[in-house]
């Protein structure tokens, strides 16, 4: 890293996991702030400015994901989730409100590591490709996606999406015609570089077409390609 520290947000109510984790992020040269109940979280990281935030689920005053869902609304700061609860329901909600990616406990500093990395990544790459000259909106087969305005419509208006529903529809339009296989969708679309349950990608999909079809358009133009994963069909 050059220039200015990253910084991180460490919130979790067993003071073990907060002194693991800032210790190891220390090494690794981010600047570290620690609080342990979810009032607090939320007031820093408004009031701060973090690079990223790594949220226990299970808080004192107030969870993870109502941390997460209160933030989202004035900021995309990247958060990694960490929660003892590991299962696929717990996972899709925290994709939906708003999380980045979810770490289960117990987990392993390398682990942890990686995964950071892979969300500052993702997060400055992001940012350039919103200071870049590409393209702002995409149209294939009667759907039009407005990236800056992060938003997608169909001939009967403004289709409803959650960001993550937005983020899988993106990435599909980006490479219409494509075969796309779980694993793709989960690293292209959401940064979700190491989640091995690709179970998600396919309740996202079922939404997006549910979607889809409440705004008149084709939900079979999201093409499932069976033993691999998916398709958006290009114009003919």
């Amino acid at each position: 890293m050059s220039g200015q520290p990253m910084r991180v947000l460490v919130v979790d109510d067993e003071h073990a996991i907060t002194e693991f984790v800032s210790y190891n992020l220390k090494r690794e040269g981010y600047e570290v702030e620690v609080t342990h109940d979810g009032n607090s979280a939320l007031e820093m990281a408004l009031n701060g400015s973090f690079d990223l935030i790594i949220l226990d689920v299970m808080l004192p005053g107030m969870s993870g994901f109502d941390v997460c869902q209160r933030l989202r609304t004035q900021s995309d700061v990247p958060v990694l989730f960490l929660s003892a609860r590991d299962t696929e329901i717990d996972k899709v909600v925290g994709l939906e409100i708003g999380g980045d990616d979810y770490l289960a406990k117990p987990f392993g500093v390398k682990e942890l590591n990686a995964r950071i990395k892979a969300l500052l990544r993702r997060s400055i790459g992001a940012a350039g490709r919103e200071m870049s000259d590409s393209p702002q909106v995409i149209e294939v087969a009667g759907v039009t996606l407005d990236e800056a305005g992060h938003r997608a419509h169909s001939k009967k208006g403004e289709i409803a999406l959650t960001p993550r529903e937005y983020e899988l529809l993106s990435c599909l339009m980006r490479n219409a015609g494509k075969v796309l296989s779980r694993d793709d969708l989960l690293q292209d679309a959401w940064g979700w570089e190491y989640l091995v349950e690709t179970k998600t990608v396919d309740t996202h999909v079922k939404r997006l077409r549910d979607k889809l079809e409440d705004a008149g358009v084709d939900a079979n133009l999201v093409e499932t390609v069976r033993g691999y994963g998916y398709r958006f069909k290009a114009d003919n």
